[in-house]
């Protein structure tokens, strides 16, 4: 029989025990994102792989929200976070700290996620507004751009979904 487990049966971390867990060496940006949902979608995802913070950057909003908290259920408090003016202050500040940037976008030269070796840690990844994307100023940036290969007729994923599908690329064996 294949028995659904109840949540006191997954034996996750309290709290305590999450931060003082090791993260993995990636911090997530957000890069002027404007659905209070998306973020705290972000946040859920960020705390499930163990990621070391998330950096919110210009119009990204920062907890605490009610609408952020609806999506992240409590993630808000067991990942760090950091809020930057702008996503260039961040990247750069980040750089100087020796993480390499890759932004999730759509470029000439971007490398599909399927394709990719697993990058060097410590490592930050860029998801982009949710009608804009990753700015040019971002990409220009970057060390590396990374674009979730797709085969329908839509040109993009919902943010919440691509931070989802590239950080279990990143994790997984």
């Amino acid at each position: 029989m294949n028995k659904k487990l109840r949540n006191e049966e997954l034996g996750r971390a309290t709290l305590t025990e999450f931060k003082q867990a090791k993260k993995l060496p990636i911090i997530v940006i957000l890069d002027n994102i404007r659905s209070l949902s998306n973020i705290g979608s972000a946040f859920r995802t960020c705390d499930a792989f163990l990621i070391e913070k998330i950096c919110l950057c210009g119009i990204t909003a920062k907890p605490p929200h009610r609408e952020i908290q609806k999506t992240a259920l409590g993630a808000t408090e067991s990942v760090d976070w950091e809020h930057y003016p702008t996503t260039i202050d961040c990247v750069l500040n980040l750089k100087e700290q020796g993480y390499k940037i890759a932004s999730v976008e759509q470029t000439s030269n971007a490398i599909m996620l399927n394709k990719l070796d697993k990058p060097s840690v410590p490592l930050a990844l860029v998801f982009g507004n949710e009608v804009n994307g990753v700015s040019q100023e971002v990409v220009d940036l970057s060390n590396i751009v990374i674009e979730i290969p797709q085969f329908g007729t839509k040109h993009s994923l919902n943010i919440s979904v691509s931070v989802g599908i590239v950080l279990w690329e990143m994790v997984k064996s």
